[in-house]
């Protein structure tokens, strides 16, 4: 099914008594998508498309632009209706479809999406009810705090296309969470080490008291270098794809 039609399902006011037209969905799919190249939250999406060309050139000139809000909406309503799991699925076939399929293995990491916490501070158990992210979580790694969810993602080496996310809140560890399938080779960073993951697994080695690294665990080894390379790409792609919210 073409992902326009899988979209427009999500809506039923086209009638003549609809009211209010919708906003293209493949134009708000493609506001996802340059949140997903470029990291950006739905405050700051909405500016860049008022600023750069390159976006407005992307998204056919729209006129006048989706708000952070109308974002927001979209991307809450096709996890409620299920249709992000449909479109993902649509463009995986696609990509088999163009023999873009995975061959030498596939690289697992996570990150923060943030979420516009509004006037709300944080509660005893983490959660902040407010009216921009109502199932958005506390959590902090090192001494930043965020607030939102958190994006796992796993990516092909031979295309770095991204082939299976789930979203989570922002309080889930990353080596909770496997996207790994058996018989194929998965690249992780020190987070998921003493995890097993379901396929191959090549984990990076976190140095313990009573494991010392190894010489091909070194930072200074071929294997190291050749994973901490991937995961800068795979850093400067970001990964805020907000399809699911759990």
């Amino acid at each position: 099914m073409p992902i326009r039609q899988i979209l427009d399902e999500m809506y039923d006011n086209k009638s003549e008594k609809g009211g209010r037209p919708n906003c293209d969905v493949i134009l708000m799919f493609k506001i996802l998508i340059l949140q997903q190249w470029y990291g950006l939250s739905d405050l700051e999406v909405e500016r860049q498309m008022d600023d750069r060309i390159s976006f407005m050139s992307f998204l056919g000139f729209p006129d006048p632009f989706p708000d952070s809000r109308t974002i927001w909406l979209f991307r809450e309503r096709m996890a409620k209706t299920g249709k992000d799991k449909m479109v993902w699925a649509e463009l995986q076939r696609q990509l088999d479809a163009m023999g873009l399929q995975v061959k030498r293995g596939t690289i697992q990491d996570a990150t923060f999406i943030e979420a516009d916490p509004g006037k709300s501070k944080k509660s005893k158990d983490g959660v902040a009810k407010t009216r921009h992210s109502r199932d958005g979580i506390w959590t902090k790694k090192g001494k930043e705090r965020y607030f939102g969810y958190k994006l796992h993602q796993k990516t092909d080496i031979d295309y770095c296309l991204i082939r299976e996310i789930e979203i989570t809140t922002a309080k889930v560890h990353d080596s909770r969470i496997d996207l790994s399938k058996e018989e194929e080779v998965v690249i992780r960073d020190r987070g998921y080490f003493g995890v097993p993951a379901r396929g191959d697994d090549f984990t990076m080695v976190r140095r313990t008291t009573n494991a010392p690294l190894g010489e091909l665990d070194h930072p200074t080894s071929r294997t190291s270098r050749f994973k901490c390379s991937i995961f800068h790409i795979l850093g400067r792609r970001v990964l805020q794809f907000s399809f699911a919210h759990h």
